[in-house]
C-alpha cells in the first residue's frame, strides 16, 4: 500500500474504515513546505504577503473568476474580516441561518454586532429568504447566506430582498468552494465571499481562508484589515487584527487549487452513485436544483431514527457525522428562544455520509448497502 495515501482500507473480518472527510495531500504539498521552509521567509508582514501568499491568491482569482483576492488564517478569520470592511460594529443586526457552523455567528458577534437568528428551507437547509424578510429592521446591515454542505443559496431571492432594502451581503462560502450558480462560482455574487480552507473541507491549507471580491476599495480595507490596519509598517490607518495566512500554509493551498476540479470531479461521481443506490428508499437525498452543480463538500442525508443509524454506520467503519446537532440559536453561549421549525427538523435528522476523493466506488457499494439495511430495520 503506498505510504503517501491519506486514509487506508483495513480489511478484518470485513471491517471497512472510510473517514467523513480527509486532506489529501503528497509529496508535491510536501516539496512545497520543505521549500518555505529552507527558504526561512515562513511569514510577510508586508501589505501584500509573502511570495507564496500572492500566488496562491492570484490562483484564487482564477479559479472564481473575480478581481480581487485576500488570504487569512481560518475561514472565521475571513468572515470576520469580511464584516469589518464593511463597518459592521455595536448596534448593528446581521441575518444569518442557525443551521451553520457557529462560526458564522461568532464572527458576527465579535464585531460587536448581533446576529439574528433565521430558518433555512428544507429542501436543501440553507437559508430560507422569507425567514429574512421577517426579521429585517432598520438595524440589518448585513445578511449571511450560508452555502452548507456545498449546496447553493437561493441566491437571485436574495438578491432582490437585499436591493429592496440596501443590505449589504457576505456570502459564508466555507463549504461551497466549486460550487456554481449558473455556471458562476458561489462567493463571488455579492460584495464579499467567504472561503474556508480548513483540512475536512474540499482542498486545504492546514488552516486558512479566503475571501473575494470585485470592488477595489473594499479589497484594500481587506489588506489592512488583515495586517493591524498598516500599510508601510507601524501606520495603522484602520482597526485590524493579525489575521495573515502564513507562507507554509499558501504554499500548500498553490498546489491543493490546482488539483481541486479533479477533487470535485471525483466527489461529484462518488455522489451520483451513491443517489443512484440510494433512490428508491424512504431517505431525504441531497438534489441539485435548476442550474446548480455543487462541490459536494458533504453529501447529506435525512432520516429517522438518525442518532441509532449514526451510532450503527460508525460501529461499521463508516465514517458519518452529524453536522449540525445542535442549531447555533440553541448553543449556550447565544441561547435564543426562537422558532425555527426546518432548523430543529434538520438538527434532529440530518446524517453526512463520505463521498471526498478518497472513497472508491466499493466503498460507496458499502455505504449505500449499510444505509439500506439499517433504514430497513
Amino acid at each position: 500500500m503506498r505510504s503517501d495515501c491519506l486514509y487506508t482500507v483495513v480489511i478484518r473480518t470485513k471491517f471497512v474504515k472510510i473517514p467523513i472527510n480527509t486532506p489529501i495531500l503528497d509529496k508535491e504539498e510536501l516539496s512545497a513546505v520543505v521549500s518555505v521552509v529552507k527558504s526561512g521567509g515562513l511569514t510577510s508582514a508586508s501589505k501584500d504577503g509573502g511570495k507564496n501568499v500572492q500566488e496562491f491568491e492570484k490562483l484564487v482569482r482564477t479559479f472564481v473568476k473575480t478581481k480581487y483576492a485576500v488570504s487569512v488564517n481560518s475561514g472565521t478569520a475571513a468572515l470576520q474580516a469580511a464584516l469589518y470592511a464593511l463597518d459592521i460594529k455595536k448596534g448593528d443586526e446581521v441575518i444569518v441561518p442557525s443551521f451553520t457552523f457557529v462560526a458564522s455567528a461568532n464572527a458576527i458577534a465579535s464585531t460587536g454586532a448581533k446576529p439574528v437568528f433565521v430558518d433555512i428551507l428544507k429542501e436543501n437547509f440553507t437559508i430560507d429568504p422569507e425567514s429574512i424578510i421577517k426579521k429585517i429592521t432598520r438595524k440589518t446591515k448585513a445578511i449571511m447566506p450560508v452555502h452548507l454542505y456545498g449546496h447553493i443559496s437561493s441566491l437571485d431571492r436574495i438578491r432582490e430582498i437585499t436591493k429592496k432594502h440596501n443590505i449589504s451581503v457576505v456570502e459564508d462560502a466555507a463549504q461551497s468552494l466549486g460550487s456554481t450558480f449558473k455556471g458562476k462560482q458561489t462567493g463571488t455574487f455579492f460584495e464579499l465571499g467567504c472561503y474556508s480552507l480548513y483540512p475536512g473541507k474540499v482542498m486545504t491549507s492546514g488552516e486558512g481562508g479566503v475571501i473575494v471580491t470585485n470592488n477595489k476599495k473594499l479589497y484594500e480595507k481587506l489588506q489592512m484589515i488583515r495586517n493591524h490596519g498598516m500599510v508601510k509598517g507601524y501606520d495603522s490607518k484602520i482597526f485590524g487584527l493579525n489575521l495573515r495566512l502564513p507562507e507554509i500554509s499558501a504554499a500548500i493551498a498553490k498546489i491543493q487549487i490546482k488539483k481541486l476540479p479533479k477533487f470535485i470531479q471525483l466527489r461529484r461521481r462518488n455522489a451520483k452513485l451513491l443517489s443512484e443506490l440510494l433512490s428508491d428508499t424512504k431517505i431525504k437525498l441531497p438534489t441539485e436544483r435548476k442550474n446548480e452543480k455543487f462541490n459536494w463538500s458533504l453529501y447529506t442525508i435525512a432520516t429517522k431514527n438518525r442518532n441509532s443509524i449514526l451510532k450503527k454506520l460508525n460501529s461499521k467503519g463508516i465514517g458519518a457525522a452529524v453536522y449540525y446537532p445542535i442549531p447555533v440559536h440553541k448553543i449556550p453561549i447565544y441561547k435564543i428562544k426562537s422558532k425555527l421549525k426546518n432548523t430543529d427538523w434538520a438538527s434532529n435528522h440530518v446524517i453526512s455520509l463520505p463521498v471526498h476523493p478518497n472513497v472508491s466506488a466499493k466503498n460507496i457499494e458499502y455505504i449505500a448497502k449499510t444505509v439500506r439495511d439499517l433504514v430497513d430495520e
